[in-house]
């Protein structure tokens, strides 16, 4: 009995032992990359971290072993690049849709298992895409855009060569590149379209005509080749003895030169290859320091030059409003002096229009005679031109006057009279401020020595200096003397 048990037992423990080791037996599917992590042999410090699998299976230790499986389904990516500088640049927009896929290359496998293991796929095509946006930006940098626009395949060969490096790094591979289309913001490829297309037309119509004149020319070559071989038969028959044996003698020696050149060329061939492999590292060289510095000088410029044109921009037009602000001040100043002065000039013109209107009217009142309105004008300030002549000696203060008179004087005249008259005849006399302004009074005020008659006065003259009356312009006696002209 006791020896049933222990078989018993033993069966058991190894239908447990089988149970275990058929768990932890995992079969790698062929759209999957099994990666068993854990202690693995040649691991360690400098070994691998994980084992990768694509096909087949592995056995999983349990407690010191694990295991997980990367899916390799494609997975699309769509990149909508947009303002990409090219070689010249010109911003360019580049959408196009890229596939990429868990790589199952050896070595790369395990790139995926350390960097990509229990990542989701919304997080693996994130991760791909900031890989690809930075590639193609780099690869369209170092390309012209007629390039870009003409040569797809290359453009295509040269995005995959630069991507599929980065992605490796990651344990991805790129399975496909679809450029849908090329478009720039300036317009530049369209110009390039329709300058090739009219280049195409222009062609077309040159072969065409090319084509025309061949025929035409052909077809006279045909006729003089025709009369030209049947007269040079008999010559070239006997020409062609003699040219047989010149070119047996000319055969053995281009024959023994072709020897002679064939081991120079190898010689210099050999030379030239060593020559062009220093030539082509040079270029190399020297078309990356070319492209470092035109970077250089992009950086320099979008820092320095481009705010430098925005600030003298700014200051252009602040300038340029202050000046407008300035004119439409000045303008305002020069439409307000403008008014006044117009204003005064229509007050002005307003009384000189009713001066004249009063003067009009006065020469009507005259009955149109202008000596007569003169008269009548005089005649109104003839008590202004008197009281000025009065005022003249009303202020005359005279505190003592002496007179040594004997009383026996000319005409009865003593001396306190001829001075008093003295005094009164150094005024300015009525008539000659009248005569000053080119009016006459009339006689009745008295007339001025030398004055013509007046015949109208009973027919008889009046003796010179002698008016009306008393002589005295009919004024009391004594009132003041009367006065010569001068001349």
């Amino acid at each position: 009995m006791e020896f049933l048990f222990g078989i018993g037992g033993a069966v058991l423990l190894l239908i447990a032992t089988a149970t275990a080791f058929a768990t932890r037996y995992r079969r790698c599917p062929s759209d999957r990359i099994l990666v068993v992590y854990g202690k693995i042999s040649g691991g360690g410090e400098n070994g691998l971290s994980a084992k990768c699998y694509h096909g087949g299976a592995a056995f999983v230790w349990p407690v010191i072993q694990d295991y997980q499986f990367l899916d390799l389904t494609p997975i699309p990516i769509d990149i909508k690049l947009e303002g990409a500088l090219s070689q010249q640049n010109i911003r360019i927009n580049t959408p196009s849709t890229f596939t990429v896929g868990v790589s199952t290359e050896p070595g790369v496998m395990e790139n995926a298992a350390e960097r990509m293991l229990g990542l989701t796929m919304p997080a693996i095509q994130e991760l791909a895409k900031d890989i690809i946006f930075g590639q193609m930006r780099v690869i369209i940098a170092t390309m012209p855009i007629e390039e870009i626009n003409a040569d797809r395949d290359k453009l295509i060969e040269n995005i995959s060569n630069g991507v599929e490096v980065e992605l490796k790094k990651v344990g991805l591979r790129l399975i496909n590149v679809n450029i849908q289309d090329i478009t720039d913001e300036s317009g530049y490829i369209d110009a390039l379209g329709k300058e090739a297309a009219a280049r195409a037309i222009n062609d077309a119509k040159i072969k065409v005509a090319q084509q025309l004149r061949s025929g035409e020319i052909g077809r006279a070559v045909a006729e003089r080749d025709q009369r030209i071989e049947v007269a040079s038969a008999g010559a070239t028959a006997t020409e062609g003895e003699n040219t047989a044996k010149v070119t047996i003698a000319r055969s053995d020696a281009d024959r023994r030169e072709a020897e002679a050149e064939a081991e120079r060329r190898a010689y210099a061939a050999e030379k030239v290859t060593q020559a062009r492999a220093l030539e082509e590292s040079y270029a190399a060289e020297q078309t990356a320091e070319t492209a470092r510095a035109e970077r250089e000088k992009s950086t320099q410029y979008a820092n320095i030059v481009v705010p430098a044109e925005i600030e003298k921009q700014r200051i252009e037009t602040l300038a340029e409003a202050e000046a407008e602000r300035t004119r439409r001040i000045k303008k305002g100043e020069a439409d307000g002096i403008r008014s006044v002065m117009e204003a005064e000039a229509a007050g002005l013109m307003a009384i000189l229009s009713r001066k004249a209107e009063g003067l009009s009217q006065i020469v009507n009142a005259a009955g149109g005679n202008p000596e007569l309105a003169s008269l009548l004008m005089a005649t109104e300030q003839l008590p202004s031109l008197v009281e000025s002549q009065v005022k003249a000696i009303s202020n005359l203060k005279i505190d003592k006057v002496t007179v040594w008179d004997s009383g026996n004087g000319a005409d009865g005249k003593n001396a306190t009279a001829n001075f008093l008259s003295g005094m009164v005849g150094a005024l300015p006399p009525l008539h000659e401020l009248t005569k000053n302004v080119s009016v006459k009074l009339p006689e009745f005020l008295g007339t001025m020595g030398g004055d013509a008659p007046d015949p109208s006065a009973n027919g008889k003259a009046k003796p010179p200096g002698v008016d009306s009356g008393n002589g005295n312009g009919g004024a009391p006696e004594g009132s003041g003397p009367t006065h010569e002209p001068t001349n």
